[in-house]
């Protein structure tokens, strides 16, 4: 019988963070929360999520000995993006108050919770935020993001070999996704989808004249080709800072925020790539309230979504302010379509 369980203890506040899962365990990397210090240069912290116990546990920090290791491991940051490939999780980009947008590579071994910069070569891609990354074959395809030095958006899709360490930029053909930050990008097969993201209507320069586009655009990796689709007759809204993920071959949405409209999303969408068409999806019980900024890992045949922002509306003071969702992890069971909502703490 499906259920819902609740345990009232919480988790960490993270908004703006990167997670990925590793095994039955999801990794949750930096990210920042409403009152936290963040003037002050620091270590990024790392907590870890058994999806089994459903217990958090937050990683010590690194002892480091002196200035060069201490370049080793990332300093707190948010907008970054984290994947795994075999048993290292990569950290790329981001930013800080203090120290603005990075470009580093930053490697973390799962096996010993070692951190460590590997050497590398080849077009670096320019220090950002708000980009996506996501890993095909040994490959990782940085793509998007707001370019610290341009000052600007950007719809360059860059390439980490991870077996070469080399980056290298791609030369893309077709008509490519426009300029945006804080989309997704999903692999499915050898085709990257593009979804969602702000964006600005008359460029890649930020004229507060954002527009979020809520159709998709496929990246073919073995043509290095923006592909032309056809249109769909049901779209989901347009919206940044969502949560997407891939399951038996289609992409899946969830939530997000559009500044247009001034509403934020708990909705959940599915896309199938072959008939190129979108359906809502209802899973049965109660699901999480809308959010953006939140983590989104698939673990199995389970969805394990926590943190985010919401907004909150107060009926005696007719106002409505933001709220960094302090304590849920969701857990949405794909065979079953049920979430779950847990509330479990031990950091």
């Amino acid at each position: 019988m499906l259920r819902w369980t609740v345990h009232l203890e919480g988790g960490p506040r993270r908004v703006n963070h990167a997670a990925v899962a590793v095994s039955h365990k999801v990794y949750s990397f930096g990210g920042y929360c409403s009152g936290e210090d963040y003037e002050t240069l620091r270590q990024i912290d790392v907590h870890v999520f058994n999806t089994v116990s459903l217990r958090w546990m937050k990683l010590p920090p690194v002892r480091t000995g002196g200035r060069e290791h201490v370049r080793e491991v990332p300093y707190m940051r948010y907008g970054h993006t984290a994947v795994l490939v075999d048993d290292t999780i990569y950290i790329w980009g981001g930013r800080n108050d203090t120290e603005g947008a990075c470009n580093v590579l930053y490697a973390f071994d799962v096996n010993n919770h070692r951190w460590y910069t590997p050497k590398i070569s080849g077009t670096v891609p320019g220090a950002r935020d708000g980009h996506s990354a996501c890993v095909l074959g040994k490959s990782m395809y940085i793509f998007g993001g707001y370019e610290q030095l341009a000052d600007c958006f950007s719809n360059d899709i860059h390439k980490l070999d991870t077996t070469t360490m080399s980056w290298s930029l791609i030369n893309a053909t077709g008509t490519p996704a426009r300029w945006r930050d804080f989309h997704s990008a999903t692999i499915i097969g050898t085709k990257m989808f593009v979804f969602g993201g702000r964006a600005d209507r008359f460029g890649p320069f930020h004229s507060n004249n954002e527009i979020y586009c809520n159709k998709i655009k496929v990246f073919d990796t073995e043509t290095n080709s923006w592909l032309n689709t056809p249109s769909t007759p049901l779209l989901p809204e347009g919206r940044r800072s969502h949560s997407a993920f891939s399951y038996n071959g289609e992409l899946y949405i969830f939530g997000g925020y559009n500044a247009r409209l001034d509403r934020h999303f708990n909705d959940l969408w599915k896309f199938n790539p072959e008939v190129f068409s979108w359906k809502k999806v209802e899973p049965k019980g109660k699901g999480p309230c809308p959010r953006r900024r939140q983590c989104c890992c698939m673990v199995g045949d389970r969805i394990v979504l926590f943190g985010g922002t919401s907004s909150v509306h107060s009926d005696l003071s007719n106002s409505v302010w933001i709220l960094d969702q302090s304590n849920s992890v969701w857990i949405l069971d794909q065979s079953n379509s049920v979430w779950i909502l847990d509330q479990s703490n031990s950091v």
